[in-house]
């Protein structure tokens, strides 16, 4: 019978985790906010966003769901040390590229974009791929089983 050591993972394991969880609840909210279309977060936007935003399809925002659910849920799993993490940040990535092909190649969007904009964009892609990364050099080091 072979069992499986955890090792203990590092104190910067415990930092990010808890900084990319806090990341992903940003993210639930600011779905939570575009879903339930709150006057706080329309006053944001000009008429020609509004307009992209309320045109979004069903399967973007349904995208857009399963991306900050699955990572934050994904988040969850590595600070409880456990490896099913590594699925839901796959998850949560596919649908992070998913979500922003419709925003990138099917509307306009990013003709309105401020610099901002085009940070969170950049970022949030890469963000969710070095989750994706650090789950798997998470069970590769038995830091989460």
């Amino acid at each position: 019978m072979t069992e499986k050591t955890s090792s203990k993972p590092p104190i910067w394991f415990w930092v990010v985790s808890v900084i990319a969880l806090l990341w992903n609840i940003m993210g639930v909210n600011a779905y939570l906010q575009q879903a339930y279309k709150s006057e706080a977060f329309r006053a944001n936007f000009n008429e020609q966003q509004l307009a992209i935003l309320d045109a979004t399809p069903a399967w973007a925002t349904a995208a857009f769901a399963i991306a900050v659910f699955a990572g934050a849920l994904g988040c969850i799993a590595l600070l409880l040390r456990k490896k099913w993490a590594k699925p839901l940040f796959l998850i949560s990535f596919i649908a992070v590229l998913v979500q922003f092909s419709h925003e990138l190649f099917m509307t306009n969007a990013s003709d309105y974009y401020d610099s901002f904009a085009w940070i969170m964009t950049i970022s949030i892609p890469i963000i969710a791929a070095l989750l994706v990364k650090l789950s798997k050099t998470s069970i590769a080091k038995n830091w989460i089983s």
